[in-house]
């Protein structure tokens, strides 16, 4: 599964954008997504996950109330809409992929299919 993430940019604090993830196959359709960011000199942390029936979705408490994960398998895409963003949210976000018949991982090391990232800008 090629995945490719899109939809980065600069906003300012408060402000929203949504991302997508698009997938190169209808495999994708059984396989959850997840959404990870890395920020300058942090670790990659995980931001949100969906199970591949959507029936199932797991946050960050820091993006919690805040980011909303979906998914569309007729158009083999995944979204991550976020509203009133922080700086704090700033980093490289990917979008990632495992197989699953019912669940989604929050640790990184589960996911073999990573996108490339697109870039988020919060400015204060």
């Amino acid at each position: 599964v090629q995945l490719q993430a899109s939809g980065g940019g600069l906003v300012q604090a408060g402000g929203s954008l949504r991302l997508s993830c698009a997938a190169s196959t209808s495999f994708f359709s059984v396989n959850a997504l997840g959404w990870f960011r890395k920020a300058p000199g942090k670790e990659r942390e995980f931001v949100a996950a969906i199970s591949w029936s959507g029936s199932s979705v797991y946050y960050a408490d820091s993006v919690k109330g805040r980011f909303t994960i979906s998914r569309d398998n007729a158009k083999n895409t995944g979204n991550l809409q976020m509203n009133s963003l922080k700086p704090e949210d700033t980093a490289v976000y990917y979008c990632a992929s495992h197989y699953s018949s019912s669940y989604a991982y929050t640790e990184s090391n589960y996911y073999p299919y990573w996108g490339q990232g697109t870039l988020v800008t919060v400015s204060s």
